[in-house]
């Protein structure tokens, strides 16, 4: 009797520790069917961007749960998102801080479109007029230079802006009084366009035409050594008055303008290995 009680017992003890065993993992069974089945249906979530770079970069020394930083991100597109936050916000605070140190006024010397950036998506916002005083903050960007509008950054074509104000608007029909001149066999566009730029450039005193290439060898293209800013407004002229100066097409700081594609405006070239084959250091003019 001893013995038959001692092994209904052993028997009875054994179903609750097989219960015991088998509870833990129908509820582990069940615990990773629900977690999957959240982590498969879980949205990717918008990154909310942050005051600064900063604040979004030490999300990753916060306590855990306080925050969700790079390293816990789940999949490519969530940290795709959150560098873009990182990188938008960086932007962000470089522009504030741009403006904010903004301290040099220039003129504006013909009617600007004011733009939202510097970039081929940017919106229009506005314009400002002619013999404007503005806020500049010295970054430059796309052939844009950027200006503050009421506390606000916004972008300018480059090229239109003067330390001096303008005193009267640029004309076709000045004189050359520096005593420069161009080559003769010349076309005589080259001609017209040599008067009208050293008649609104006098310090411009360097003019190529002929050399033993392309359009120079035919005498239908000039080179006008000048750089910078004073380059740019050189460039501007030229394309304005392309009709009455018989333009074919202007190049300028690696980017081209041309009659046949007006509409597009100012076009990006591609990368010639110097300054002087880009075109940094003159303005390139083809004539008919």
């Amino acid at each position: 009797m001893a013995d038959h009680r001692h092994k209904r017992e052993t028997s009875a003890r054994r179903k609750p520790r097989a219960a015991l065993v088998a509870a833990p993992i129908a509820l582990l069974a069940t615990g990773s069917a629900v977690t999957l089945g959240v982590l498969s249906s879980e949205p990717v979530r918008d990154i909310p961007v942050a005051q600064d770079a900063a604040s979004i970069s030490g999300a990753a020394t916060r306590e855990p749960g306080a925050s969700r930083d790079e390293s816990r991100l789940d999949t490519p597109r969530e940290r795709k998102a959150f560098q873009k936050a990182v990188d938008r916000s960086a932007r962000v605070v470089a522009t504030r801080s741009a403006v904010r140190k903004a301290d040099t006024r220039l003129w504006t010397t013909t009617d600007l479109n004011l733009w939202t950036g510097s970039g081929d998506f940017a919106a229009k916002d506005g314009e400002t007029k002619a013999g404007k005083r503005v806020l500049v903050t010295g970054r430059r960007a796309s052939g844009r230079v950027e200006i503050v509008v009421e506390g606000e950054s916004r972008w300018v074509t480059q090229g239109y802006l003067s330390q001096e104000k303008p005193t009267a608007a640029l004309s076709v029909e000045g004189n050359c009084t520096n005593g420069t001149s161009v080559s003769p066999g010349v076309s005589p566009n080259i001609v017209a366009v040599h008067e009208a730029v050293c008649a609104n450039f006098p310090e411009i005193s360097t003019y190529g035409t002929f050399r033993g290439d392309g359009e120079h060898s035919q005498g239908l293209a000039v080179d006008i050594m000048v750089s910078g800013d004073r380059g740019w407004q050189v460039a501007n002229f030229v394309r304005e008055n392309f009709g009455a100066l018989g333009v074919n097409y202007v190049i300028y700081s690696q980017r081209i303008w041309s009659v046949e594609r007006s509409g597009e405006g100012w076009r990006a070239m591609s990368n010639r290995g110097s300054a002087t084959a880009n075109h940094y250091d003159h303005v390139h003019v083809t004539t008919y």
